[in-house]
């Protein structure tokens, strides 16, 4: 893990856009497409402000959720809300967004044809993960229902979640598929989550998801 930290979160935001916006143009200057995964969360919508305005041929990258909360696209929570208000505005508004939600009762209904649709934008080039304070990262929630098969070595693309006492389900990508991701990028903010972080190494996977993806991330952190 590399672990950077910034004088202020608005330097971190600024930086951070223009790294994942750097290394998207190098992906696309080599291949065809470049899929960028990105969280939901309050931490990176200025981030993706920022990102909306850069100059990226936007038009041959996917943006694809790393989970989402099994709501319509204008439910408040929605984290293709979130992704559509603030990313794909502006120049990142030709970009291509990749839906988790696929509006059955359940999002384990019709699971298989949702992977299809998102196993064609594999692997991810460019991934931006958040972290709770729980250590959970995606939907991969310590705990809850289906948290155990996401983090297996044979998981499927997507898997169900459902975390005790919450209203809604959730969906998520996969421990497997985050760990295949290229670039690897995971943004927190404040002396709490920094410090959970510096707890994750000495915890089990189970305890912390985080843990699957951290040997190959870039952690930025900004009080």
């Amino acid at each position: 893990m590399k672990f950077v930290e910034y004088p202020d979160r608005d330097m971190m935001f600024l930086s951070l856009a223009d790294r994942l916006t750097s290394e998207l143009g190098d992906f696309l200057r080599r291949e065809p497409r470049a899929t960028f995964c990105v969280p939901g969360g309050t931490t990176p919508g200025p981030i993706f402000d920022v990102l909306g305005d850069i100059d990226l041929d936007w038009g041959r990258v996917s943006i694809l959720p790393s989970d989402e909360r099994w709501l319509p696209e204008d439910a408040p929570r929605s984290n293709a809300r979130l992704v559509k208000n603030r990313l794909l505005q502006d120049k990142a508004a030709a970009a291509q967004f990749v839906p988790l939600y696929n509006g059955t009762e359940n999002p384990g209904d019709k699971i298989d044809e949702l992977i299809e649709q998102v196993r064609v934008h594999l692997p991810i080039h460019v991934l931006l993960l958040g972290m709770g304070g729980d250590l959970h990262t995606a939907s991969i929630i310590p705990g809850a229902e289906g948290a155990e098969a996401a983090l297996a070595a044979d998981a499927p693309v997507l898997v169900p979640i459902q975390v005790p006492g919450a209203s809604e389900a959730r969906i998520t990508l996969s421990a497997p598929v985050l760990r295949q991701a290229m670039r690897v990028h995971v943004v927190i903010v404040g002396p709490e989550k920094r410090a959970a972080l510096e707890r994750a190494d000495k915890m089990s996977l189970a305890e912390a998801p985080i843990r699957v993806i951290l040997d190959d991330a870039t952690v930025h952190w900004a009080e």
